[in-house]
């Protein structure tokens, strides 16, 4: 059983109302993934998961019932904040958050379809810089960006990375990567979802840090 597993994010609904309790634990667990790339340079990006899954949590907590999903927390905050949202609140932080979650999404995916360095296949440099510029680098300056490129250096090779995904075990490659794909259905319709949600309301920013 990979780390992922012992998680599983729950199916995207019919009207695609994300349950925020059930969101928050499957999620709350996902930036121990980070640990599992062995480095102390990805700890910004686990920490900035880890900060905007606290804010989320805070605005739940506050009021179960109102904020029973993350839909109805942006439709309340939209209201509350008036000219200030969506750069607020719980609001902004499910916005850098699922920016995150895409960040895991595409490289398990780019993993899970074999996207290999012909060079250097033992090496997983590829799929996290995939992932990065999809997911993250166009709200990154300069310095965020170099730091990224350092982090890559970093990386543990793809035999180590797959083997702390089963938790050390000695696991088949083939095998770990189908619990991957079996993680990523739920996982992915999730965040697809988020992201739907932000469009659809006019939340995006397009800013950088």
């Amino acid at each position: 059983m990979t780390l992922l597993l012992d998680y599983q994010f729950a199916p995207l609904p019919d009207n695609k109302e994300i349950g925020t309790k059930g969101f928050l634990e499957s999620v709350s667990h996902l930036p121990s993934f980070f640990d599992c790339l062995g480095s102390k340079v990805f700890a910004p990006i686990k920490a900035d998961i880890n900060r905007n899954i606290t804010k989320i949590k805070a605005v739940y907590d506050s009021d179960p019932v109102k904020y029973e999903t993350l839909q109805q927390i942006l439709i309340a905050e939209k209201s509350m904040y008036g000219s200030e949202w969506p750069k607020a609140g719980a609001t902004l932080a499910l916005m850098w958050l699922k920016r995150g979650l895409r960040f895991i999404q595409i490289l398990l995916q780019s993993l899970a379809d074999g996207e290999k360095d012909e060079d250097n296949p033992n090496l997983i440099r590829i799929n996290i810089s995939k992932a990065y510029d999809e997911a993250l680098k166009r709200y990154h300056g300069w310095i965020v960006q170099n730091v990224f490129k350092a982090a890559l250096f970093a990386a543990p090779c793809r035999s180590d990375f797959l083997k702390a995904l089963s938790k050390n075990q000695e696991v088949a490659e083939e095998d770990c990567l189908s619990k991957v794909r079996q993680f990523l259905i739920n996982f992915t319709a999730t965040v697809d979802g988020i992201y739907e949600m932000y469009s659809i309301m006019n939340a995006e920013l397009d800013y950088q840090v």
